[in-house]
């Protein structure tokens, strides 16, 4: 099925760091089964693939064959950036020459948003000697200004916080440039564990690694952005379909402009993933009566329009279930335009972390190399 060009919100699946070595390893194995799990269920309810990086534990041919090899699996775009193991042999060369001819930095437009992809370990000695170099400094605020002229919001994927940035004066730098334009969304790997940080404007996304696994279950992250509005949930590998997101509103964690909270009434849009045909799809508002959502057209689209409570939160569940009576269900803490959200730090960095969110596999320990875990 081809998607209409109508269909507004961007839907990608993050496959954390994996750290590939052998084919003999269970993080090869675990990367296989979320590729053909991704192919399978998800098909077209995604616009691409990204991979954040550290995708060979240690540069090799060999390692990034087995990447590739999984890889031929999706029929998707696939978007691959590069992280401090990539560099480990002493250069990118067998990072392109085995995953991609594409090098970064590069851009494109999906669904009306612009995606930035950035290197932050080539322009660098190895390590974590994480860098933008002058060219590629100059080349993204370019880009932000273009898309900024164009009236599209903007997606940076890049390897690490803009924090871990080594060059002199790059991460301030890099952090005007969010702060200058419309960035709904930093998206990351190298942390090992799920963290979500939101400065205010910006929404902040790492996702665990798939290789080397310090915490919580294997599985990957689903990431959309709809007029603005950012919903990031954790798939859990052996976890169910179908999947289901709620796109908006934002939960009250990841508000990130005032006009996104809710007034009156809101129209709750929702994405269901899984290969099944679905069957019912309905919400319901703080626990209240459940309300049938109808399918927008031929888009991906589910909506209804619900009214809020007047309270400065509100509980939004959507429940779906498919053909062969299975269910899902994604639940959100909305705000409301009672809601006063959080003084927020915006230095790009783990500051202005949300906490722990259990319930989507975010649990707050920072067991990794980012922080309190072993080095990378």
């Amino acid at each position: 099925m081809t998607l209409p060009k109508k269909d507004e919100i961007l839907a990608f699946a993050h496959i954390g760091d994996l750290h590939l070595t052998d084919a003999k390893q269970r993080n090869f194995a675990d990367f296989l089964a979320i590729v053909a799990q991704i192919e399978i269920e998800l098909g077209d309810a995604i616009d691409f693939v990204t991979l954040p990086g550290d995708n060979a534990d240690n540069g090799k041919p060999a390692q990034y064959a087995l990447a590739a090899t999984a890889l031929k699996m999706l029929s998707r775009p696939v978007h691959i950036i590069a992280g401090d193991h990539d560099m480990e042999q002493g250069g990118l060369d067998g990072f392109y020459a085995g995953l991609t001819s594409e090098k970064l930095p590069r851009a494109l437009t999906v669904r009306g948003q612009r995606c930035l992809f950035i290197d932050v370990c080539g322009p660098g000695r190895g390590g974590p000697d994480f860098r933008l170099g002058a060219d590629q400094l100059a080349w993204i605020e370019a880009e932000l200004a273009a898309a900024g002229q164009r009236r599209e919001t903007s997606l940076v994927f890049m390897h690490t916080y803009p924090a871990d940035l080594k060059g002199d004066g790059e991460t301030e730098a890099l952090n005007r440039l969010i702060a200058a334009h419309d960035v709904a969304l930093v998206d990351m790997g190298h942390t090992h564990y799920n963290e979500l940080a939101n400065d205010g404007r910006t929404i902040f996304a790492a996702t665990r690694s798939t290789g080397q696994i310090e915490e919580g279950p294997v599985g990957y992250s689903l990431t959309t952005i709809d007029k603005g509005v950012v919903s990031w949930r954790f798939k859990a590998l052996d976890g169910g379909f179908p999947f289901v997101m709620i796109t908006s509103p934002a939960d009250h964690r990841l508000l990130r402009a005032p006009e996104h909270a809710m007034d009156g009434s809101v129209e709750v849009r929702a994405l269901v993933m899984g290969r099944r045909p679905v069957a019912k799809v309905e919400c319901s508002v703080e626990d209240g009566a459940w309300i049938a959502m109808r399918r927008h057209g031929s888009t991906r689209r589910w909506h209804a329009e619900v009214p809020v409570p007047a309270q400065p939160l509100a509980t939004i569940t959507v429940r779906a279930v498919d053909d062969s009576g299975r269910p899902g269900m994604h639940v959100v803490r909305a705000a409301t335009d009672r809601y006063v959200p959080p003084r927020r730090t915006a230095n790009g960095s783990d500051a202005a972390s949300i906490g722990a969110w259990p319930e989507n596999d975010i649990w707050g320990t920072q067991l990794g190399p980012n922080r309190n875990g072993k080095p990378s």
